[in-house]
């Protein structure tokens, strides 16, 4: 082969490895967004609102999702991406004390944080202060290893354990504190974002034993409550409405008869619009399962049909026409008025006994029918206003109370039934923190009782 040849033949190769080198690479799917549980047992002992939240993003076209942890996925009736950090027990200011946050994110490298931890901190009576103490230095370990790494911290589910009769008043403590918190903290490069998982949630009927959520209502709360804020986090692909719209206020009534319920509520708002609204129905004071009976276009419902004397639970969700929706609102509580004729006169009769110079108390209620006619089935509602709670079980009847005060009375089987100037007491233990005033107002079966 000739020099010139040779010379020829070299040159045709390296311009083949140029093009070869500088072909320009085809683009890459996004990676996917990588998105840390973080929190105790209730995150992940087996914290299935985790497998409900990935559920509900992969039903509405948020596939590329990365739930990241140390932990494994623990079983709750499907597959789905559950790694997690969620500790049994563990608490906030022990995760600080140990030092473990930092290998947790070196291993798993979150974009987003879903922080619901503090539980088990009140449980131990740490100062509300030392918890958010405990916050700031984690949040100070996450930017560390990603500077616009984004946390969506809970104001923790109220809790109610036999064994603990303060713990009720600290997590309001601490849930009070948190949205300051986060706007003291938040950045533009790294927001807080607080979800609100204590209004509407309750001890009674959403947790097995008064901390961990049931499996049933419980879970699907918190999972309504983390969805709309994850979803707000994640990074825009570009085209198509993905963000749901805000959460619609709590329903307000504003007529109520023997068989129906008018409602209202505040609206919602959104990027686009709101296309309509999804009202919830639940039976009884607690418990039983929220079902959908309305989807007005409007912020207003009359539900009809209702059984007299009976007492009903609603909430609202709000939707956008990509098929977007909001969080649940808060729940409002309906009792319908008796039958016409049934006597609905009533007096009620209230005391309470603190005890010693703890801050437990015990108090008594006697109902008298003072109408014409026999009361068959009752249920007795009135509201705490200075942060009183009750602590099960009471005697005489069933108790529960809703997060902001109120509380419901109802019958059991052997004093449902209330003849003309018939009687029955009922009552209950509770905690108070500084004064422990009586109620100033009580409704039997939706009618207002004179107090004696």
């Amino acid at each position: 082969m000739s020099w010139r040849l040779l010379r020829a033949v070299m040159a045709g190769l390296l311009l083949a490895a140029c093009a070869v080198v500088m072909a320009p690479a085809s683009a890459g799917a996004a990676a996917p967004t990588r998105i840390m549980p973080l929190g105790d047992s209730i995150t992940g002992s087996p914290g299935c609102w985790r497998a409900l939240l990935w559920r509900h993003l992969q039903d509405t076209g948020h596939t590329n999702v990365d739930f990241v942890g140390t932990l494994p996925p623990q079983g709750c009736g499907f597959t789905y991406d559950g790694e997690n950090e969620g500790h049994g027990g563990i608490l906030a200011t022990g995760i600080v004390r140990d030092n473990q946050l930092p290998g947790w994110l070196s291993a798993t490298r979150p974009d987003i944080v879903l922080m619901h931890l503090g539980t088990n901190d009140v449980w131990n009576n740490i100062p509300t202060s030392t918890i958010l103490d405990a916050y700031t230095t984690m949040l100070g370990q996450m930017r560390a290893g990603n500077p616009a790494i984004k946390l969506v911290v809970a104001r923790i589910i109220p809790m109610n354990p036999a064994n603990c009769a303060a713990c009720g008043q600290r997590v309001v403590d601490l849930d009070n504190a948190i949205p300051g918190w986060a706007q003291a903290h938040t950045t533009a490069a790294s927001p807080v974002t607080v979800v609100d998982q204590w209004t509407g949630f309750d001890t009674a009927a959403d947790t097995t034993d008064g901390v961990h959520p049931n499996s049933t209502t419980g879970i699907q709360k918190m999972e309504s409550r983390w969805y709309p804020a994850l979803v707000a986090a994640l990074p825009t692909a570009g085209g198509g409405d993905t963000r749901p719209p805000s959460t619609p206020g709590a329903p307000t009534v504003t007529a109520v008869t023997a068989s129906s319920a008018a409602l209202t509520w505040t609206a919602s708002t959104d990027d686009v619009g709101v296309a309509g609204y999804e009202v919830y129905r639940a039976a009884g004071a607690s418990g039983g399962t929220f079902t959908l009976v309305a989807s007005p276009a409007t912020t207003a419902f009359t539900d009809t049909g209702l059984a007299a004397s009976t007492t009903y639970r609603y909430q609202v969700r709000a939707r956008d026409a990509a098929g977007n929706v909001s969080a649940s609102s808060g729940t409002t509580a309906v009792t319908t008025q008796p039958e016409a004729g049934a006597g609905a006169s009533c007096t009620v009769s209230y005391s309470a006994s603190n005890w010693g110079g703890g801050n437990g108390f015990t108090a008594g209620v006697t109902i008298a029918n003072t109408g014409t006619s026999t009361v068959d089935g009752w249920t007795l509602a009135f509201t705490y206003t200075a942060g009183q709670r009750i602590t099960m079980p009471g005697w005489g009847a069933t108790f529960a109370q809703s997060g902001n005060g109120d509380v419901t009375v109802t019958n059991l089987t052997w004093n449902a039934a209330l003849a003309p100037n018939a009687s029955t007491s009922v009552g209950f233990n509770g905690t108070y923190s500084g004064s422990n005033p009586a109620p100033t107002s009580f409704t039997l079966n939706g009618n207002t009782c004179a107090t004696t």
